[in-house]
């Protein structure tokens, strides 16, 4: 099993690139608090405010302007803490331009620290189509992905990001060794029980899905929550499989609970044992694949 070790004894902050709203439990919000209750600190650098999440109506989106936004990337990277940084997490990006900013940032947290893991949640569309302008989409697919140590697209994401067609468990694991990151983690791939959801990790040397049942009417702010908590396992130093059941775990028992109480946003702060401890049934398998050869 395939283990990653901490970047540093004391490189524990991370530092988070994502969307914030106002009101609810997605983007930015989610990474932030989950990172901090599991003892992180966090660099919270927000790409666009938005009132809450868009599903829920209309609402006044503000965009950093470039300029403004790539002094506050520099301002970061002249900081004399960078070298605390033991890993960087990108989501939802406001603008294309932002992506080079972004990519500058993660240029200078290897410098300070050359152990620092960079995830990149390539967060753009879902349900057959993109939700950011197509230059967004392809600044983080051209720009972000090959700098990424791990990726965590959803099934729509991969398929647009690889320009690959995903019919089958093999095609999401071709996509993904595609992809480019040594990690990438499919979330929402193809399942091989009825009423479940696959979230399928792919390597160059092997393939693991940990499957659970679907939850209808999921709240949003899932693949936020995954990104962070695969992000802690991996500076923990756990193995790919046990970060990998913890993190699916952890959301699948998040949103179970959270629907339970018909709530429509995640009950981060009620449920925070789910994020510790989390206690949902979560199957893993090894898919016997064809590794790419070294």
């Amino acid at each position: 099993m395939t283990k990653l070790m901490p970047a540093a004894a004391d490189a524990r902050d991370v530092l988070v690139v994502n969307s914030q709203v106002v009101r609810g439990s997605v983007g930015g919000r989610v990474t932030l608090f989950a990172l901090e209750r599991l003892g992180h600190q966090v660099w919270f650098l927000p790409t666009i405010l938005l009132p809450w999440n868009p599903d829920e109506g209309r609402g006044h989106r503000h965009v950093q302007d470039d300029e403004g936004f790539a002094a506050l990337a520099d301002n970061l990277i002249g900081a004399d803490l960078l070298p605390r940084i033991g890993a960087v997490v990108s989501g939802y990006l406001g603008s294309p331009s932002q992506a080079a900013a972004v990519a500058r940032l993660v240029a200078a947290v290897r410098k300070a620290n050359p152990r620092a893991l960079y995830l990149c949640d390539p967060i753009s569309g879902d349900d057959g189509d993109l939700y950011v302008p197509p230059e967004t989409a392809a600044a983080v697919r051209d720009t972000l992905l090959p700098l990424a140590d791990v990726a965590t697209p959803n099934l729509f994401e991969l398929q647009w990001m690889s320009g690959r067609r995903i019919d089958s468990e093999a095609d999401t694991i071709a996509a993904a060794r595609a992809l480019g990151p040594q990690r990438v983690l499919v979330t929402s791939a193809p399942a091989m029980r009825r009423n479940s959801t696959c979230n399928l990790l792919v390597t160059p040397r092997a393939t693991i899905a940990a499957e659970h049942g679907l939850v209808p009417n999921a709240p949003h702010g899932t693949g936020d929550l995954m990104a962070a908590m695969f992000t802690a396992g991996l500076m923990a130093g756990l193995d790919d499989e046990t970060v990998l059941k913890r993190s699916a775990a952890t959301v699948f028992e998040m949103v179970a609970r959270s629907v339970k109480r018909h709530a429509r946003d995640l009950l981060l702060a009620d449920e925070q044992s789910s994020l510790i401890n989390p206690m949902a049934l979560v199957s893993c398998r090894r898919v016997l694949d064809a590794p790419l050869r070294a």
